[in-house]
């Protein structure tokens, strides 16, 4: 098969899907692997490291994807991208497709087979692709809330640990999943003092023993989440239902009675955004004050650190693009029914139920798509 990877479009990505060592094992593989020039170098990999490796260097984004039957991007095809996409082609990459109805509909218009990183489930109801994003985007979300409760800028002007003398900052995570488990880990660290609200109770247990008393826990409810929020000096929102738009548990009205210069960290804003005043924004303009709050919003966090990100990232993706690339898409999510819960759209059906839902789209079946497609 002829596996292609593209410089991502996205503003301030610097991620790359294909490492030179992933794109050296499907070449080993016996595929052919076309990589847009300079695709790598936002992650340190330049040219030269995939040539090595035998992968084609391709000169510009529109042949990569005329002639490669499989695109691993880390993004979502981006506005630059929706005329190049062409019937039966396989994307690969994070879709998020419940915030992103336009890129919902010019997948579907294409009758491509768009397969979302974030819905690959195992057997478990793990979600192996996102997992490692989402630990370092939590673990980012307590490093840039600390940057801007610093001054200059908008910040109450707190260090997050405190200083014998001076209590610190108080961390109220919203979620205890992936990201919200990593950025407790930074917070306590860094000696915060630091509150999780969930209503996964045995994840909140888990915590309370790991961290012996270190961090406080409550169930997640509207009055208990009111209460708290209004001695947060740094709120980071971490809730995700898979394949659907966060919900809204933090209202303006809560925010409202943040303490000026607060910092929200909202990084469910990928898929809309968990707190009710946050919009994206991007790595080079993070921030904006509303209701007298600094609001960063950043849907790709992990593009900030893009050689770790990719480093973890391509090699546990590169599995499931290599078994495509080998089998077909056909076979290979029928082999595979993690990966047949990542597909998204098939020939211009919408085959996740989450996803269908929240784009208010009809759902079908993979397996119907397959047989009607044939």
């Amino acid at each position: 098969m002829i596996v292609g990877t593209v410089r991502e479009r996205k503003n301030e990505e610097f991620r790359v899907a294909l490492t030179p060592a992933s794109a050296g094992d499907l070449v080993c593989a016996g595929h052919t692997v076309l990589i847009e020039t300079t695709s790598g170098v936002g992650s340190h990999y330049p040219d030269e490291q995939y040539t090595a490796v035998g992968a084609q260097i391709i000169a510009t984004m529109e042949e990569v994807y005329a002639r490669a039957e499989l695109i691993c991007e880390v993004k979502e095809p981006q506005p630059s991208e929706y005329a190049l996409m062409r019937e039966g082609q396989v994307v690969f990459t994070y879709l998020h497709l419940a915030a992103e109805p336009e890129v919902a509909r010019v997948l579907v218009e294409s009758k491509c087979i768009a397969i979302a990183y974030e819905t690959v489930r195992l057997s478990n109801g793990a979600l192996p692709l996102l997992a490692p994003m989402s630990e370092v985007a939590g673990r980012l979300a307590v490093e840039e809330g600390a940057r801007f409760l610093k001054r200059p800028g908008p910040g109450r002007g707190m260090l997050l640990g405190g200083i014998p003398g001076v209590p610190p900052a108080h961390v109220l995570v919203i979620g205890s999943g992936n990201v919200g488990r990593n950025a407790v880990r930074i917070a306590v660290g860094l000696g915060a003092r630091v509150t999780v609200v969930s209503n996964a109770i045995d994840q909140l247990r888990d915590l309370d023993q790991q961290y012996a008393g270190r961090v406080e826990t409550a169930i997640s409810s509207r009055g208990v989440i009111a209460d708290l929020v209004r001695t947060a000096d740094l709120l980071i929102g971490a809730v995700l239902v898979e394949g659907q738009r966060a919900p809204v548990v933090v209202t303006r009205e809560m925010v409202r009675t943040m303490q000026p210069g607060s910092v929200i960290v909202d990084v469910a804003v990928d898929q809309g955004g968990c707190i009710e005043t946050t919009h994206p924004t991007t790595h080079d303009e993070p921030i904006y004050v509303e209701e007298g709050v600094v609001h960063y919003a950043v849907p790709n966090m992990p593009g900030s650190v893009p050689r770790t990100a990719s480093q973890i990232l391509s090699p546990l993706t590169l599995p499931y693009a290599m078994s495509i690339a080998n089998l077909g898409v056909e076979e290979a999510v029928r082999r595979d029914p993690a990966l047949a819960h990542g597909v998204n759209v098939y020939r211009g059906a919408i085959t996740h139920p989450a996803v269908a839902e929240a784009l208010g789209m009809p759902y079908v079946p993979l397996e119907q798509a397959i047989a009607g497609a044939r």
